[in-house]
């Protein structure tokens, strides 16, 4: 890849997040996972996600990923990895073309989840000890947030170690804060954090989210910046206690956005607290953030279509297309250039990912590879018997 030149990839995967950063030094970081089985057969508009992120991976002779990071445990964010990722904490996940974790990405919730008897199987449970495991070992991982409730559970296993309570304090990171391990010096990116907060996990509480991973992801190209705004499935409560707390300690350049992945699926919870009738009215501290956005600015929905039709507007489950109004008139209202929804690229029948590219000339969105993604697809002959 050429210097300077960070690409950043939202995949079609319905109704649920994964997408794929890949630096120009070409470290690469994965933000959440979900693989449809029913993909593979080539019948739904889902990507087939395992054989997609195979290939590119063995295109640059790889069999790991410098991160991978799960903004929370919900099914949509975390189905089918368990059986694309090695787990370390047991053989029985090794080996089989596994793909590798480098170092794993969680908010200390995802540590704390529950399961009763019958679904200690379940994806979530399995990714509680993998990430337990690689705590107590000391690597491969970074915790974000430190609430006392899982203090309780790691510092008497640390002492059974001979080890210090303080022993893994460095793999915890703050909300408010840049995560250790990358730089714009060395990486040309940072992420800094800005949920979750240590309140989310106090009390034994746990809820994923309002505890979901949120960035603020700073790349530099030619000596400029783009600011990339990634958000989990976060509400309008935890939106506006972001924009508060952000604003309360002077770091408003970090709600600043060139590119915002917008939370939940394009639903209105994240908007407000009622979906309205043709629009969602944000709240005041929300509409405060979408009015950060830079001039040429991107936004991108993942999530299914969400066309403007009659039967849109009763629709319950997100997409919402009041909230689809709200994102583009405030984009408008920026200077912003196009609202993406990666169900709809090029088509809703066979989306492709949407790619962006940011280098010296700044952020672009690489249409002709959506495109041309498409074409191959189409021009390909039918299977025997269809």
């Amino acid at each position: 890849m050429a210097a300077q030149q960070h690409k950043i990839v939202f995949y079609p995967v319905g109704n649920g997040d994964t997408t794929h950063i890949i630096l120009a030094n070409g470290r690469r970081i994965l933000l959440d996972f979900r693989h449809c089985s029913d993909a593979e057969k080539g019948e739904r508009p889902e990507i087939d996600l395992k054989k997609r992120l195979k290939d590119e991976l063995d295109a640059a002779e790889r069999d790991s990923l410098d991160v991978v990071a799960f903004t929370h445990a919900d099914a949509d964010h975390i189905q089918g990895s368990t059986e694309f990722f090695e787990l370390r904490h047991a053989k029985k996940y090794h080996g089989d073309g596994r793909i590798k974790i480098n170092e794993l990405w969680v908010p200390a919730a995802m540590l704390l989840e529950v399961a009763d008897r019958d679904h200690q199987q379940e994806e979530f449970v399995l990714w509680r000890q993998e990430a337990r495991h690689r705590l107590l070992e000391g690597e491969g991982i970074r915790v974000f947030s430190q609430p006392q409730v899982l203090m309780d559970w790691l510092e008497p296993l640390l002492e059974q170690r001979g080890e210090p309570a303080e022993a893994r304090d460095h793999l915890f990171v703050d909300a408010g804060t840049v995560v250790p391990g990358f730089s714009l010096d060395d990486d040309a990116v940072e992420f800094f954090c800005h949920s979750p907060f240590i309140e989310h996990c106090e009390g034994g509480d746990q809820i994923r989210n309002e505890a979901a991973l949120v960035f603020n992801i700073r790349f530099v190209a030619g000596g400029e910046r783009f600011d990339y705004l990634e958000v989990g499935d976060a509400n309008w409560e935890a939106m506006k206690e972001i924009v508060d707390i952000t604003d309360f300690h002077g770091n408003n350049d970090r709600l600043e956005w060139d590119l915002f992945n917008i939370p939940h699926h394009l639903s209105y919870t994240a908007l407000g607290p009622d979906k309205g009738d043709k629009e969602t009215k944000p709240e005041e501290s929300v509409e405060k953030l979408l009015r950060m956005g830079k001039p040429d600015a991107y936004i991108v929905s993942c999530s299914k279509a969400c066309p403007d039709v009659k039967k849109a507007y009763d629709q319950i489950q997100p997409p919402h297309i009041q909230a689809r109004h709200t994102y583009e008139r405030y984009l408008e209202e920026v200077g912003g250039r196009k609202f993406l929804v990666t169900g709809e690229e090029p088509n809703a029948n066979k989306p492709q990912p949407i790619e962006f590219e940011i280098t010296a000339d700044g952020l672009s969105w690489n249409r002709v590879a959506t495109v041309a993604a498409a074409q191959v697809l189409s021009s390909k002959p039918p299977r025997a018997g269809s």
